[in-house]
Order: C-alpha cells, then sequence, then structure tokens
C-alpha cells in the first residue's frame, strides 16, 4: 500500500504529473458567451451589403 503524500511534498516532476492528468478539456463545448439578438435594438450594419451592386 502507497503512504500517502502531502501535494507540497511531492516533487515539482510528481505535481506536474498530478495536475497534468486531473486536467480536462472543454471536448466539444465553447466556452463562449452565446445569446441572441435583441430584435429591439438599432443594426447600424445595413441589412443588404451588397444590394446595389447586382
Amino acid at each position: 500500500m502507497n503512504k500517502f503524500v502531502p501535494f507540497e511534498k511531492l516533487s515539482k516532476k510528481k505535481q506536474r504529473e498530478l495536475n497534468a492528468k486531473n486536467r480536462n478539456t472543454w471536448g466539444e463545448v465553447k466556452p463562449v458567451s452565446r445569446w441572441e439578438d435583441n430584435a429591439k435594438v438599432y443594426k447600424r450594419h445595413p441589412k443588404h451589403k451588397n444590394r446595389d451592386a447586382a
């Protein structure tokens, strides 16, 4: 049976290994706030960008 060693007393190498093992990725989730545009807000950009060119 392994003895319990506090994290602070582990070597830097072992601490890095444990930290890397415990770290997770976001996977397919994008950590960006998402919201719908408010329909009542004034929009500065034209609705049809190249309407006159066609």
